[in-house]
């Protein structure tokens, strides 16, 4: 257990802000590692192994690294402050491999005479595809996005091989026995003819003559088996699927209520303090994700960065890269705790810019100290205090990455049916605005007959139903918990 840090996270936290003014303040004489508090840990969906609230996102200077930083370092120190959370991709340029080098620190090559076999298993480590389709030979279609920054990467399987290749093998696809990630995510889903696609094989026969979906692939490398072709020797190389999304709550809910067969145990997801300008991930998302159990990340706490005005969009070279530690107008500790205390979220990730030896100075510990927060740390008053200081950020377009605001939608697809005296009502959830749906209403000749609560809809073959031995005109309106009816 590490010793008690010398300064209270009260105090550490106003002297962050103190010194993002510019002020020289408390120097410190051994590393702030040494002297950290054991981080605080969550569970995480249905795994097994608990996350620390903070996570290593694998992208900003571990991707796009300007010349005077070590990406090395980052990922080193990120372990030394105990965080077990770490993250990457194969869209991730070099991250994979530095992620390679700083695992031959840390001793995590299988195979190797010191390999650390109980640190490895502390860890939690994904990584991503953007592949949809799981075999070659796949045509182009409308909406359905194939990518990786491997040459000879042409499907899903190509870049589960890819990774281990990179992270813990020669980076030429070989890899050493025993190597595996602990998730891999379908990274950026983004639309519903994409999560077609990747169902092929799975709500649809196997056919040799035939493509499939990239989660039949993924469930084939998750259970050791063969079915779709592409793992031949039969490997097991991650332990959970998962899916990412920045964008689309629409495609993100299909996705998930279209899995009956137990696929998806993790969700990386953009939420911020922002999030309700948008159509919004903390009422669609993330609390059908937590009712099926699904592990939630968020991301994008600071906007990409937006939050504190850098380019409005993805970073994409190194000078483009945040490397202060908030400011004393936006202080980032108050934007992490937003995020952490959004019900639903187990863990985030942040992208570092640099590290320090003055923790002051240094993004890593200021994120690892503001990520020391329980799940009901914050009042609804500072919630929306926060919300009112961000909406003013980047000219109020911080999540250019997320659709525009909706207006609450009705019930979708509401179906009616008579028999035996006995009318059913069925429907298909509504999608919220910027409050939490309350209930459904239900209507006979514009009176109220009946009520039935929201709850997330886990699966689409199970939809809201109510009945009565009344006949007339029905109608059903969504109800949310401000009051407002559509």
């Amino acid at each position: 257990m590490k010793s008690k840090y010398p300064v209270s996270r009260r105090d550490f936290l106003r002297l962050t802000s103190t010194a993002a003014a510019g002020a020289v303040i408390l120097p410190f004489g051994m590393s702030f590692s040494d002297k950290a508090p054991a981080p605080m840990l969550r569970p995480f969906g249905r795994m097994k192994n608990k996350v620390t609230t903070l996570g290593l996102g694998g992208q900003a200077s571990i991707q796009w690294t300007p010349e005077d930083v070590d990406p090395v370092s980052i990922i080193t120190k990120a372990f030394d402050l105990g965080i077990n959370y770490f993250d990457t991709s194969n869209v991730y340029d070099l991250s994979q491999l530095h992620y390679h080098e700083a695992f031959k620190k840390m001793n995590l090559i299988p195979g190797k005479p010191n390999y650390d076999k109980k640190l490895r298993e502390s860890i939690t480590l994904t990584s991503k595809t953007l592949m949809r389709w799981g075999k070659p030979g796949w045509e182009e279609q409308e909406n359905v996005r194939n990518k990786s920054n491997g040459d000879d990467v042409q499907t899903a399987a190509d870049d589960v091989r890819r990774s281990m290749s990179q992270i813990f093998g020669d980076g030429k696809g070989n890899y050493p026995e025993g190597s595996y990630v602990d998730i891999m995510l379908v990274h950026s889903l983004e639309t519903i003819e994409e999560v077609d696609v990747l169902y092929k094989g799975i709500e649809t026969p196997l056919s040799p003559d035939e493509n499939c979906g990239a989660l039949a692939v993924l469930r084939d490398f998750r259970d050791g088996t063969n079915l779709t072709g592409t793992n031949p020797k039969n490997e097991k190389l991650l332990k959970h699927i998962g899916f990412s999304g920045h964008k689309n709550p629409v495609a993100m809910i299909d996705i998930m209520q279209r899995d009956k067969y137990g696929l998806l145990d993790a969700l990386l997801v953009s939420v911020n303090s922002n999030d309700h300008l948008y159509f919004n991930m903390k009422h669609n998302v993330i609390p059908l994700a937590k009712a099926k159990g699904i592990g939630v990340i968020g991301m994008k706490v600071f906007g990409a960065g937006t939050m504190y005005n850098q380019v409005p969009g993805f970073s994409r070279e190194p000078d483009q890269i945040y490397r202060k530690v908030g400011s004393t107008s936006l202080p980032s500790n108050e934007l992490i705790e937003y995020v952490l205390t959004t019900p639903g979220v187990d863990t985030l990730i942040i992208g570092i810019g640099q590290v320090d030896e003055d923790p002051l100075k240094c993004q890593l510990t200021q994120n690892y100290y503001g990520a020391q927060v329980k799940p009901d740390a914050m009042s609804q008053e500072k919630r929306r205090s926060i919300e009112a200081k961000t909406a003013q950020a980047a000219g109020e377009r911080t999540n250019f990455f997320q659709l525009d605001k909706i207006n609450m939608t009705p019930p979708r697809d509401v179906n009616q049916e008579t028999k035996n005296g006995t009318t059913k009502i069925t429907w298909q959830t509504a999608y919220a605005a910027a409050d939490p749906i309350s209930h459904y209403e239900i209507e006979l000749d514009n009176k109220v007959i009946g009520k039935v609560d929201h709850k997330p809809q886990v699966l689409k073959s199970k939809p809201f139903v109510f009945e009565t031995n009344k006949s007339g005109n029905f109608k059903v309106f969504t109800v949310d918990k401000a009051g407002h009816r559509a």
